[in-house]
């Protein structure tokens, strides 16, 4: 896991709500996070990316796995796939741009949110391929690495990088035996997706919000279901869908920084718990 928070990060730059002051007093229940993203490797050498926060090359430094390995340049990234074109799931790309190939690996409209913004050219095209897939196509992104891009419930973000529509999307990935289903951003839960989620040996689910409310209540102007988040707690939350599954490794990433499960120790917190389902945190690993 390189960043298991939401857009801004965790303490958020210019917030000083109830959450984000405890990490900026440096409490210990509140640790620090960077903006989401997963890397995945199926050999223990190449790597694959999902989704590229404006924080990568800081989360790159922090992963020695990703550091480069031979003189005179290199690098363990053989791919980014990216699930959405937020901008805190494509900035980070602009720190990719030493002519170093990788493959770029997302649907269509996404690729064509990259196309219309010009500072995304910086991607050298005889290094980077851009590489189209349909949704639930299944391809390699990466040695030992199968993956198939699921469309889910969302609406098109405010801060997207440009105005076209654009799918939002759950990344089902296969190594090996274990079937791991990473979804940063979901709006709801019908039963076509959670019956896919059922599969999944691994779970990373969207955590931006635990109430519906959440920034309202902490001076904010938008609920969760208007950004396209559905929130943990709550009748229709993810958390009664969440707790059913039988995933043996389940948690929340994306989580926004007002989110009180992020405090060690909190009932929030120790609800998610007690349901069998963690807080992601930068430098957690999974083996698959």
């Amino acid at each position: 896991m390189l960043g298991a928070a939401a857009g801004g990060g965790f303490p958020q730059w210019n917030c000083r709500c109830p959450v984000c002051a405890l990490a900026w007093s440096g409490d210990p229940r509140a640790a620090p996070r960077t903006q989401s993203g997963l890397a995945v490797t199926g050999d223990g050498e190449t790597w694959t990316l999902f989704n590229a926060s404006p924080d990568l090359g800081q989360q790159i430094r922090a992963t020695p796995a990703l550091w480069p390995g031979e003189p005179p340049r290199h690098s363990p990234i053989g791919s980014v796939v990216l699930t959405s074109a937020e901008v805190d799931h494509v900035a980070g790309l602009l720190s990719l741009r030493e002519l170093q190939p990788f493959r770029l690996i997302a649907l269509a409209s996404v690729h064509a949110v990259l196309q219309a913004n010009p500072l995304f050219d910086i991607l050298e095209r005889s290094c980077v391929a851009r590489v189209t897939v349909e949704p639930r196509e299944a391809f390699t992104a990466t040695a030992g690495v199968c993956v198939a891009l699921h469309i889910v419930p969302g609406k098109r973000p405010v801060d997207a990088v440009a105005e076209e529509r654009c799918e939002l999307a759950a990344a089902f990935i296969t190594v090996g035996a274990t079937r791991l289903a990473y979804v940063p951003g979901c709006a709801a839960l019908p039963a076509g997706l959670v019956a896919a989620l059922t599969q999944a040996d691994v779970l990373l689910f969207d955590g931006t919000l635990f109430t519906d409310d959440e920034l309202l209540r902490a001076g904010g102007g938008r609920t969760g279901r208007q950004m396209g988040h559905l929130s943990i707690a709550g009748l229709d939350g993810s958390l009664a869908v969440l707790r059913t599954l039988p995933a043996r490794t389940k948690a929340y990433v994306h989580v926004n920084n007002t989110n009180p499960i992020l405090i060690e120790g909190s009932p929030e917190r120790d609800r998610l718990e007690q349901a069998g389902i963690s807080v992601a945190a930068d430098g957690m690993e999974i083996a698959l």
